[in-house]
């Protein structure tokens, strides 16, 4: 009789997984332990064939690999839901109104800028180590909001919305680096074809065009175009998301529609595909003394350190300032575990990681050590400091909160 409570106990609290933002970030953490349990088994020179190994010639088409078509293919589905959040965000939700928007925009700057600098101060020695100054600049929106999940409701809503926003703001900022720093040999034809697509579909959304078969293909030869012009492939996500119409009809948008409607098969399918073919490392042949080479050491500290000291400095000296106050009703500790959360750098860190060093297996994959390793402090040390600091047991009435 006495096992009852704690049998109910549990299975509330995996009731509350399935019901709360924990899943997605618990998923994740999953996918990065089995790609690592599997690059590391008996089976993985299977695992690296199975993404690495050549399908048909490069000649026949770029995409020859298993892991470019997830890379530069699934991945524009990502980008694509990223864009749709982004343009709602602008026009209807977070980001639309310039005074809540004044405190996200900077930290997100702040949180950019300082990994950044950390990770060149530590590899900037090494001119080979330069390309990847942007790995650590970007936050995972889904492990950090999963984190944050796990802890039900005792993080108050309006530090939840803080978080988001900022991590919001990162994606368009990684967005922007890509296109700007990631992208060599422009090919001219190729890029006016690229604009070209994207007038047609503005000049769609001008017209009130409504089929979304129509958006759909003329983004798949957008797409074509972008992937054939030098500029990443999956920029042509972000590009036709900021073409889908927001006007209303029939109660929501086609923007509404298609982002609901994309936003599991992103979180469930795309990432973890994603984060399984990429997550994988081979520790045997780096050693565990490689965590403190300059290159997964620059990154970690980049997240760790540098994440955490760019948005907790830039929102503390925007409160004492006057230029916008800290979210309302949370005290410094609690700003600053989120600020640590802000150091989870999976999903883009690795596709950054990927492009900083192509073709260089060794960089890339010590950079996979950093970021994995980074994000994971980060995880631990926010969940730990918000798990002390915060209690609101005004809010804990919660039948599906997982926090007991």
């Amino acid at each position: 009789m006495a096992s009852k409570p704690i049998i109910k106990a549990v299975q509330r609290q995996f009731k509350a997984l399935f019901v709360s933002d924990a899943f997605e970030g618990v998923l994740l953490i999953a996918v990065a332990a089995a790609a690592m349990f599997v690059a590391n088994s008996a089976v993985s020179d299977s695992y690296h064939q199975l993404f690495h190994g050549e399908l048909f010639p490069s000649e026949t088409f770029k995409l020859n690999t298993l892991h470019l078509w997830i890379n530069d293919a699934l991945m524009v589905i990502f980008f694509f839901v990223v864009g749709l959040e982004v343009k709602r965000e602008l026009i209807s939700g977070n980001l639309a109104d310039p005074k809540q928007r004044t405190l996200p925009v900077l930290a997100a700057i702040a949180g950019m800028g300082a990994p950044a600098l950390v990770y060149v101060l530590i590899a900037g020695g090494n001119p080979e180590l330069t390309r990847g100054w942007a790995i650590p600049a970007a936050t995972d929106i889904a492990f950090a909001m999963g984190v944050v999940g796990l802890l039900g409701s005792r993080v108050p809503a309006v530090l939840r919305l803080f978080l988001l926003t900022v991590a919001i703001v990162d994606d368009i900022g990684a967005v922007m680096i890509i296109a700007i720093f990631y992208t060599a040999n422009l090919k001219l034809a190729w890029l006016i074809g690229s604009l070209v697509v994207v007038g047609l579909m503005v000049a769609m959304n001008r017209m009130r065009v409504d089929k979304v078969s129509l958006y759909i293909l003329a983004a798949v030869v957008l797409w074509y175009c972008v992937l054939n012009s030098g500029v990443h492939a999956t920029i042509a996500g972000v590009m036709a998301a900021l073409t889908i119409p927001m006007h209303k009809k029939d109660g929501n948008s086609m923007l509404e529609n298609l982002e609901h409607g994309l936003v599991g098969w992103n979180a469930y399918l795309v990432v973890p595909v994603f984060g399984f073919a990429n997550a994988g490392v081979d520790i045997s042949d780096l050693g565990l003394e490689a965590l403190l080479d300059p290159l997964p050491l620059a990154v970690a500290a980049g997240l760790v350190v540098g994440k955490q000291l760019g948005i907790f400095s830039c929102v503390f000296a925007a409160d004492k300032l006057g230029i916008a106050k800290k979210p309302p009703g949370c005290s410094w500790a609690e700003v600053w575990g989120v600020t640590v959360l802000c150091g989870i750098g999976f999903t883009m860190s690795l596709f950054i990681g990927e492009l900083a060093f192509p073709g260089y297996r060794l960089l890339i994959d010590e950079a996979k050590i950093g970021i994995l390793t980074g994000s994971l402090i980060s995880a631990i040390m926010g969940y730990i400091i918000l798990r002390m600091t915060t209690s609101h047991p005004e809010e804990k009435d919660d039948p599906y909160d997982p926090v007991v």
